[in-house]
């Protein structure tokens, strides 16, 4: 069926959209830039800042482009003088109760707040007067929440709430004390965040921010006794190089090895070898499964967002998960375990840094059921961007850098192993191991097209050998809701299933480079970072986690059997119901 157009002039430039199309989305068309605040394309789209205000010829007051849809013959003016200074005095009143410390600020040089008061050349705050003073919350391993830098944009809570299905924070109070809050104003540690980090990608400020574990890295790399090893995640290498200034999707894999060992870390492994261990196991698990019709259907264990998740929301549903560890806490086992042993290190002495895509990592890594022999798996966990924010540290020229391979002998990982940073990625990766470890034939054909895309929840039926197994994908906490709530009635008939807390998997993880609303609107950032990934795996020699020579050399040399005593002892915990509110778990 066509689609009915509308004309309309804006800043005298004829423009020709389709019915429905707000003037926000009209001027971008033609590249005429309107700015924004509190707009998140498909997220937040409630006019409530203001700042994209505009002129209709014809009109009263102003047109709310963000909400405002275009009428045939519309005459539109977005720049005119008037249009300017109603902008600067609603940006001006914003910044009389905002804390600018920018020069300190975490998201200096990338904070859209800055960006706009630079692009209307707010030299001085007419309206400067009492401000609002508010404790900063830090309590959680994750989120540090700083309302102090707030904006009341809402775009945290429309992510949490609309997206993740979560609704751990909200709008309270009203007139000048208005804030973004939890319930009982308690810390976010203490409430039903996941933290997925979500909210950190969408807030245009340094409100909210991962908690900075960057210090204690930078101590334990100056102590000559401590060994520091780090391990970096399949998603960091297809976004670091945004943080300097490359193209969205750049795979950047062996400047990052260089620049990690010019940081001075004593080894550089790949968390793909790790997430190639994660198949072996979770594929042996799973054909175990299957075989005894136990619990089914399983479900993937390696996003703690999402293990956090179901601890508090679906206990019932707790049998389905997975025991398998995520890939980096399975490779910091082996690392204070094998490792440690085969190079006569001692363990205690050993300092393990992940390098991951997510801020729930941070609080993952000091869970009590990831300790071996009283000893954490990883010591520190750091994001894409506190590895990007060391680098300037060092004062290391990234984009000039060469290529380094990572090191041995755990370095080497398969192109199964990469797109674990994809949502669908377990599960593909999952499914040529498991094919043919039931079949005993190579599999024809590679590539699992059904579980791969965009699209929130996918369903397939796979054929190995003469079974049909059926299997779900989901990415998002509101699409895993779904999937918990078809599992809890009864209705699941598939055996598998694949959940990432974050939208799109892990390449859009809460600790990845945070890209502009704008950006956002405009650059399909999560098709441009799986492309990438998909291109990794393309690349790769090996594709298929069981032929990683590594795995092998450490089963037969160390583990013994995937799924074996000590394969399990090491790689495979368990999980338990946790309260959604702490403060009301401790009064009862």
């Amino acid at each position: 069926m066509s689609q009915n157009m509308v004309n309309l002039k804006i800043d005298n430039k004829d423009v020709k959209v389709p019915e429905g199309t707000t003037i926000l989305e009209a001027a971008r068309k033609v590249n005429i830039d309107i700015p924004t605040l509190c707009f998140l394309k498909d997220i937040n789209e409630v006019g409530d800042c203001r700042m994209c205000i505009t002129k209709v010829e014809g009109r009263r007051g102003f047109a709310t482009s963000c909400i405002q849809k275009v009428e045939e013959g519309m005459v539109v003016h977005t720049n005119s003088p008037e249009v300017i200074e109603a902008r600067r005095m609603i940006l001006d009143l914003i910044l009389s109760n905002h804390h600018r410390d920018c020069l300190t600020c975490i998201r200096n040089g990338n904070c859209e707040l800055q960006a706009l008061a630079t692009k209307l050349n707010m030299d001085n705050i007419r309206y400067d007067g009492e401000k609002n003073e508010y404790e900063v919350d830090d309590k959680s391993p994750s989120i540090v929440r700083d309302f102090n830098k707030c904006i009341l944009c809402r775009r945290c809570v429309a992510t949490c709430k609309n997206v993740q299905n979560i609704g751990a924070i909200d709008s309270s109070s009203r007139g000048f004390t208005s804030c973004i809050s939890t319930v009982g104003n308690c810390s976010l540690n203490d409430v039903n965040c996941t933290f997925c980090g979500q909210c950190i990608e969408s807030c245009p400020t340094g409100a909210l921010h991962e908690k900075d574990s960057t210090k204690e890295v930078w101590e334990k790399l100056k102590d000559e006794n401590t060994y520091v090893v780090v391990q970096t995640a399949p998603a960091v290498r297809v976004a670091l190089g945004e943080e300097f200034g490359m193209p969205i999707g750049t795979n950047v894999a062996g400047k990052m090895v260089t620049a990690l060992k010019r940081l001075g870390f004593d080894k550089v492994f790949d968390t793909n070898t790790g997430a190639d261990f994660t198949i072996m196991e979770e594929g042996t698990e799973f054909v175990k499964r299957l075989k005894e019709n136990d619990n089914l259907p399983m479900i993937t264990s390696c996003s703690p967002g999402w293990v956090k998740y179901i601890e508090m929301n679906y206990p019932e549903n707790l049998p389905h998960l997975s025991s398998c560890k995520s890939p980096h806490e399975m490779f910091g086992a082996l690392i204070k375990t094998y490792f440690a042993a085969k190079y006569k290190i001692n363990p205690e002495k050993i300092y393990v840094v992940s390098v991951m895509p997510c801020i729930a990592k941070k609080f993952e890594r000091q869970r009590d059921e990831m300790k071996e022999n009283g000893l954490y798996d990883v010591d520190s966990v750091i994001t894409t961007r506190e590895l990007a924010r060391m680098i300037k540290q060092a004062n290391i020229d990234f984009t000039g850098l060469e290529d380094e391979p990572f090191d041995d002998p755990m370095g080497e990982a398969t192109g199964a192993g990469a797109i674990f940073g994809v949502t669908g990625g377990v599960m593909e990766a999952a499914l040529r191991t498991v094919s043919e470890i039931v079949t005993g034939k190579e599999l024809q054909k590679i590539n699992f097209e059904e579980v791969r895309g965009q699209k929130g929840i996918k369903k397939a039926t796979i054929k190995i050998g003469k079974d049909e197994i059926k299997v779900a994908v989901a990415h998002g906490l509101g699409n895993a809701r779904q999937i918990m709530e078809e599992i809890k009635a009864g209705k699941a008939d598939y055996q598998f299933v694949e959940i990432m807390a974050c939208p799109g998997g892990c390449i859009m993880g809460g600790g990845q480079p945070i890209q502009s609303a704008k950006t956002r609107m405009t650059v399909n950032v999560r098709e441009k970072r799986a492309k990438a990934m998909y291109t990794i795996d393309e690349k790769s020699n090996i594709r298929k986690s069981h032929e990683n020579e590594i795995l092998k050399k450490i089963y037969k040399e160390y583990l013994g059997e995937p799924g074996g005593h000590l394969a399990h002892e090491l790689l495979h915990t368990h999980y338990e119901a946790k309260p959604k509110y702490k403060i009301l778990d401790n009064a009862n």
